[in-house]
């Protein structure tokens, strides 16, 4: 019996101790504590995932014989969008009340063949009017001399008008040269740049305080029309009556309806350059503005003062004395025909010269105002300064009077 345990006994017991002496495995461990934790990862596990999921749910529900039915089956029209309102278009402004704003019209939009032609228009020089002012006046002797040193044809069409007043040449290629003594020239039918080098470099030595660096240059349209004698401005467009011209050969009516249109638009540069001449004096005043702001009056000075005041009236002499812009009319065309007026009235008005005048003048008038106080505050500056003078001279008096009555009494005392 002992015998048939100890048989039994020693196997298990000696199991059990090869069990307990071996090491025993880590087990493993899943993400998931299931069985599907070992299984790799399906294209659902992200949320991100979810659209693909159904759509593999779909195809592996669905039937071949729904796929077929469904293959036979009109595709669903798409969801239309809610249809919006058409949206309103904007009013457009009136060009009258665009002008009375006055801000510039707005222009349409052009083709580019339009474009096209609209710039081949602008480049013709041979119809187009340009007026330039070089200096404040010119030595009309002068400009005769050197037009003809130069080649140039002087009045050639006989117009007899004075040559202090206007100088017609004509050069080789018909262009009409018109020289006025406000030191303006007006070319018709010149190429831009030949009478930039004509005003600027050939007519320089008859100029009169030149202004190089304040050029002012205008230009107009201007169309010829053969089956009219009179002329007359249609919008900024001059329209030449030249009806004489082509029956007759005579250049005289064309010429005097030149000569007056180019005398009305000669004062339009002439204007802009003073104009221009007021901005930079309103400019340069506006520091002697600003230590009266601040309160600092003492960095005024007369001779700046003195200095604003003699450009004032520079300026306006040269508006309103030294030239013919404030003229109704030029005096060389008071004994000629009523047309000439007329033309020179019409390029005028399109051109706002009296409305310009009128705006310049009004600045120049308040131009003296701000330089009168100024010269107000420096003449009580130095009203100031003269009184202590005084004062410094009548201390120093009573100081060597009250000395010598102090001497006298004394000497008078010593005696005794």
């Amino acid at each position: 019996m002992r015998t048939l345990l100890q048989q039994v006994a020693a196997p298990a017991f000696r199991g059990l101790h090869t069990i307990s002496s071996t090491p025993r495995s880590p087990k493993l461990r899943c993400f998931h504590q299931t069985t599907l934790g070992s299984l790799p990862r399906k294209r659902t596990f992200f949320s991100s995932n979810q659209l693909l999921f159904i759509s593999s749910r779909r195809e592996e529900t669905s039937s071949p014989t729904e796929d077929a039915e469904a293959a036979d089956r009109p595709e669903p029209q798409q969801r239309t969008k809610p249809s919006t309102p058409p949206k309103r278009k904007p009013v457009r402004g009136s060009a009258a009340a665009t002008l009375r704003l006055g801000l510039p019209a707005k222009q349409p939009k052009r083709s580019d063949g339009a474009r096209r032609d609209t710039e081949l228009e602008e480049t013709d020089y041979r119809r187009t009017i340009s007026s330039i002012c070089v200096a404040q006046s010119f030595d009309m002797d002068a400009v005769q001399e050197i037009l003809r040193f130069h080649a140039f044809e002087l009045d050639p069409d006989g117009t007899e008008f004075d040559p202090t007043g206007v100088v017609h040449a004509r050069g080789v290629n018909d262009g009409d040269i018109f020289v006025f003594p406000s030191g303006t020239v007006v070319a018709w039918s010149v190429p831009a740049d030949a009478l930039r080098s004509l005003a600027t470099r050939q007519l320089l030595r008859a100029a009169e305080l030149p202004h190089l660096d304040r050029l002012e240059m205008e230009e107009l349209e201007f169309v010829p029309d053969e089956t009219r004698e009179t002329s007359y401005m249609r919008g900024e467009v001059v329209v030449l009556g030249t009806r004489a011209r082509e029956l007759g050969d005579d250049r005289l009516d064309t010429t005097l309806a030149k000569i007056a249109f180019s005398s009305g638009l000669a004062r339009s540069p002439k204007l802009a350059a003073l104009e221009n001449l007021a901005i930079g004096y309103f400019e340069s005043s506006k520091n002697s503005l600003n230590f009266l702001e601040g309160g600092l009056e003492h960095k005024l000075k007369r001779s700046s003062v003195l200095k604003l005041t003699g450009q004032l009236l520079s300026l306006r002499s040269q508006l309103n004395h030294y030239s013919d812009i404030t003229d109704q009319l030029p005096d060389m065309f008071w004994d000629s025909e009523s047309n000439l007026e007329n033309y020179y009235n019409q390029i005028s008005t399109v051109l706002d010269i009296r409305q310009r005048i009128g705006i310049l003048n009004r600045k120049i008038d308040y131009g003296f105002e701000n330089v009168s106080v100024l010269r107000e505050m420096v003449s009580e500056k130095y009203g100031h300064r003269l009184e202590w003078i005084i004062i410094f001279l009548i201390t120093v008096e009573v100081v060597f009077e009250l000395r010598r009555v102090y001497r006298e009494d004394f000497a008078e005392a010593s005696p005794e």
